[in-house]
């Protein structure tokens, strides 16, 4: 796809990266440009093509072009809107053709970027509301409809080419996450809710319970084969859960991003396609890749110097983008202005994340 007319990238936006030890999770990691000035909240891939866009607390939707040969990545800035009044972005999607990009946060606003066309003064097209901020939004592929979650418990369900929503429903509590993976939807709110629906059709219920782990939930992603998902907590663990019965399998929780008594949120979590294993990126600095079904870790990198706040593989698998940047876990009495957000993508090896063989417990 070509960007053609798209407005350019900000050049104000320095998004210089960081030099020396532990600045990224492997030496060869490549550090992008232009990531942004205030925290990454999201970051996400096309499905089509190697677009990546990140989503930023500065109000911006940043999109690069990204390509790889050999072990060598080379991200392109291409294109940037905002929303409006720079309010913060917290999440974005693509459209399954990957030809756009609805984007959501704190201006209570889904919007709408075609890739390729720049919006009047800059600002994507708005085509939902909700009461409160919006956390979360994912496209649903059976039915070409965008759904949002919202901190007004609401879900909604949107159709582009209409002013209101074609669905909606209630919640529990506050979205805090949600994700969808072919007919199966999966949402996180608070209270520790977690609620699956089938939505190959007409959104339906399929079940609502309570979180496995004891804490707040922060992130939640379905498996690939939509049988069941993860969830992460605000304290250092883990839930793998089956909402469908698969032969063999149950489900279980397991620590993570813990550090002697220090314990870390993992604060997302993600999957590769075509293996079915996962990472999880954390407070604590550290990218973890995990094997669900063998129960071990695959690969723990070093931990970087400052937080990860988000993460997500290509279609492709062969490359994993993360964000670094504060997280607000410890609140603002923790947060130091001027430090830098940057986004690193890591070449992905076969080794680092396919499935080794059967051991008893994660490690």
């Amino acid at each position: 796809m070509a960007f053609g007319s798209v407005a350019p990238a900000a050049t104000n936006l320095v998004g210089s990266c960081s030099n020396g030890t532990n600045a990224s999770c492997a030496p060869n990691d490549h550090c992008v440009a232009q990531a942004g000035n205030d925290g990454i909240s999201s970051l996400n891939w096309g499905p089509t093509a190697n677009h990546l866009v990140s989503t930023n607390w500065d109000g911006g939707v940043r999109c690069w072009e990204v390509q790889e040969s050999n072990g060598q990545v080379l991200a392109t800035p291409k294109a940037q809107v905002n929303h409006e009044n720079n309010s913060p972005v917290l999440d974005s999607c693509f459209s399954a053709d990957g030809s756009t990009v609805f984007s959501v946060g704190a201006d209570k606003a889904v919007r709408m970027w075609q890739l390729g066309q720049s919006p009047p003064n800059n600002v994507p097209q708005q085509i939902g509301s909700h009461d409160q901020p919006i956390k979360s939004v994912a496209f649903l592929p059976a039915t070409n409809l965008v759904v949002s979650g919202g901190w007004d418990k609401m879900l909604k369900f949107w159709d582009a080419r209409q002013p209101n929503p074609v669905g909606t429903l209630q919640l529990p509590e506050r979205c805090y996450d949600l994700d969808v993976r072919d007919s199966l939807m999966v949402v996180a709110t608070a209270g520790r809710h977690i609620i699956s629906y089938n939505v190959q059709g007409q959104p339906q219920e399929h079940q609502r319970k309570e979180s496995p782990l004891k804490f707040q939930s922060r992130c939640i992603a379905a498996f690939p084969d939509t049988t069941g998902y993860a969830v992460g907590s605000i304290e250092g663990r883990v839930g793998i859960h089956y909402v469908t019965k698969v032969q063999g399998k149950d489900s279980f929780a397991f620590k993570c991003h813990r550090q002697d008594t220090n314990v870390y949120p993992v604060n997302c979590i993600c999957f590769h396609k075509g293996y079915g294993t996962f990472a999880t990126v954390g407070g604590d600095g550290i990218v973890n890749f995990w094997d669900k079904d063998n129960k071990q870790r695959l690969k723990g990198f070093p931990a970087i110097h400052r937080t990860i706040s988000c993460a997500s593989f290509n279609t492709q698998g062969n490359l994993f983008a993360y964000g670094s940047s504060y997280d607000w876990s410890k609140g603002s009495s923790n947060y130091a202005p001027g430090t830098p957000n940057e986004i690193w993508i890591h070449c992905v090896l076969d080794e680092e994340i396919k499935p080794k063989g059967k051991k008893s417990n994660y490690r």
